[in-house]
């Protein structure tokens, strides 16, 4: 049961989180643009960023994946297309990358806290980056 006092859970729609990621990563539109050599244009990002556009293409997709670092079933999954799922990992599996704290040896509990705190530290950022 939750507290009352817990905030629910707010999923940003893909456009909201597409705009968050972008101004996270200190980009403009016109630099997205040109970083993918016009695949996406800065004023159909626009568009999308401010949901006027709610499924963009799967190539548009897969390059602000590209640029942005980000795991491109996600955005297919936000701009509601249909994602094949992988078995869920055992606690022994680890997600492949290099973890940012490997030199703390974290225990599973301290891992699972700083996930927990990542999560909250994220539904804290407002959509437009400020915050």
């Amino acid at each position: 049961m939750k507290n009352a006092d817990e905030e629910p859970e707010v999923k940003l729609t893909l456009g909201q989180y597409l705009a968050s990621i972008r101004t996270d990563r200190g980009l403009s539109l016109r630099e997205v643009e040109r970083a993918t050599e016009k695949i996406v244009s800065n004023a159909y990002l626009s568009q999308i960023e401010t949901d006027q556009i709610k499924r963009p293409s799967p190539n548009i997709l897969h390059a602000l994946a590209e640029l942005y670092a980000i795991p491109y079933e996600g955005l297919m999954e936000r701009a509601g297309f249909v994602v094949p799922t992988r078995s869920r990992r055992n606690a022994e599996q680890r997600h492949g990358r290099i973890p940012t704290f490997a030199d703390y040896n974290l225990t599973d509990e301290e891992e699972a806290k700083m996930v927990e705190f990542l999560g909250y530290l994220r539904s804290r950022k407002k959509p437009d980056g400020a915050g």
